[in-house]
């Protein structure tokens, strides 16, 4: 709800390695309004910095490409990002689909030449959130239609949190209830590719 205000830079991290970046980000903005969220929880285990480390500001509207794939791309935001990791991991195990996972970073301003990148290369893009619908993925979609790509054959999908309260619980049971887990998004990944029988495995 923050990306709302004019000229506000709002990210999420994708892990603790990638917090300790965003802190020293916006610690670095001094023009703007900035804000990131990281949720409650254990991190990954990511945290490779030197303990005198205070991270390297990122270039402003800037994501990343994690894993290079092919037809499908999953852009995930903030520590959701993980699930999308171990979903392309599961499909290329198991379907042998070798799926583009990317990390936004940003919610605004958006990498609008990532955006555009993936939904050239690839026939289905995925958006992945933590977040109510009117949130990152419907940014995305603006950004799609506002330059026509919606006009061509690219299917497109957002996995957002249901309308409805999640119980209190750790953070993965959570994610399960949401449907936004790995074994969700390899769902959605193989019925958006038309292989119904094989998303089912996933349900």
């Amino acid at each position: 709800y923050m990306a709302c205000l004019p000229n506000m830079v709002v990210m999420a991290p994708s892990d603790e390695a990638e917090l300790v970046h965003m802190v020293a980000t916006a610690a670095a903005i001094d023009d703007r309004p900035s804000c990131f969220r990281f949720p409650r929880g254990n991190g990954i285990g990511a945290l490779l910095l030197p303990p005198d480390n205070k991270g390297t500001p990122l270039e402003i509207g800037k994501g990343r490409i994690l894993v290079e794939g092919n037809r499908v791309a999953i852009l995930g935001y903030g520590t959701i990002v993980q699930q999308c990791v171990e979903a392309a991991g599961l499909l290329l195990k198991s379907q042998d689909i070798y799926v583009t996972v990317a990390d936004a970073r940003f919610c605004k301003p958006l990498d609008g030449d990532l955006i555009k990148r993936l939904a050239k290369e690839h026939e289905i893009l995925i958006t992945v959130e933590e977040g109510s619908i009117g949130g990152f993925g419907s940014h995305v979609s603006h950004f799609l239609s506002l330059n026509g790509i919606l006009d061509g054959p690219l299917k497109i999908r957002s996995m957002v949190l249901p309308d409805r309260y999640i119980d209190h619980g750790a953070p993965q049971d959570q994610i399960e209830e949401a449907g936004l887990s790995s074994r969700h998004i390899c769902a959605t990944v193989l019925s958006l590719m038309g292989k119904p029988k094989e998303a089912l495995q996933f349900k």
